[in-house]
């Protein structure tokens, strides 16, 4: 969603919205979880480069994410989809009331055919975090699995910046090979995807086979694709083999 800069990558966020808008428009249910806040606010404040200080990224998490809605609204408005935001904290997903109160605003904005977009409540207060209570998820990657658990989605897509899933990291190992479909993950699988990360992301493969295991558990299907053109979900959404597609038994 970003540039190596931190700002946001007009061209690839206009496109994201148009696709998912198209589809959209094919009569399907969307929900964008979204990364890029802490860059794009670094960005918009003119900072050398991402603070480690926790304080500085919950304050740039809050500028960006004011950006970030600010031009998904632009974009989606374009074609003629509105948008709605919902932040999120592993405590929302999990306490019960929380959740039904969750599931009825998801719901209401399907009705109102609107994409919600969801990112992480990044600027929550330092005491809240300091309770000793898992409240954060940490990476977009577990949280949109944990969103579409709770929406009870037929599919999850998660767009990276590498293809697939593969037997180990191509960007070092000329023998790695991508993994069309995937079961089960087990042992084998994260030791083979545990050094492929992201320069910017704050996850990496491991996070996405966390998500995995929770789609495979919930039932749902989950695929690992390229985001370098978001066109890409059209053969997603075709059923075409498209990245990694991690296969639910439900």
């Amino acid at each position: 969603m970003t540039h190596a800069s931190g700002a946001p990558n007009l061209q690839r966020l206009d496109r994201l919205a148009c696709v998912l808008s198209d589809i959209k428009h094919m009569g399907r249910e969307v929900i964008l979880v979204t990364s890029g806040a802490i860059g794009v606010g670094v960005s918009r404040m003119g900072l050398p480069g991402r603070p480690s200080e926790l304080r500085y990224k919950q304050a740039a998490a809050a500028v960006g994410q004011c950006q970030l809605l600010h031009l998904y609204d632009k974009f989606f408005s374009e074609y003629g989809v509105t948008v709605g935001q919902i932040l999120l904290s592993r405590d929302d997903v999990g306490e019960p009331s929380r959740r039904a109160s969750l599931e009825n605003t998801f719901l209401t904005l399907f009705e109102w055919g609107s994409v919600p977009i969801v990112n992480e409540n990044d600027s929550v207060s330092f005491d809240e975090i300091e309770t000793g209570r898992q409240r954060l998820f940490g990476d977009n990657d577990t949280l949109s699995a944990a969103v579409a658990e709770l929406v009870n989605a037929d599919l999850l897509v998660l767009l990276t910046d590498i293809d697939a899933l593969y037997s180990g990291d191509p960007r070092t190992d000329p023998n790695a090979r991508p993994i069309p479909v995937v079961h089960a993950v087990d042992d084998a699988l994260c030791t083979a995807a545990g050094s492929v990360g992201s320069a910017r992301g704050t996850g990496g493969m491991m996070t996405k086979l966390a998500a995995a295991r929770m789609a495979l558990a919930a039932g749902f299907d989950m695929v690992v694709a390229s985001g370098e053109d978001p066109s890409i979900l059209y053969e997603i959404a075709a059923g075409r083999p498209a990245g990694t597609l991690f296969s639910g038994q439900r």
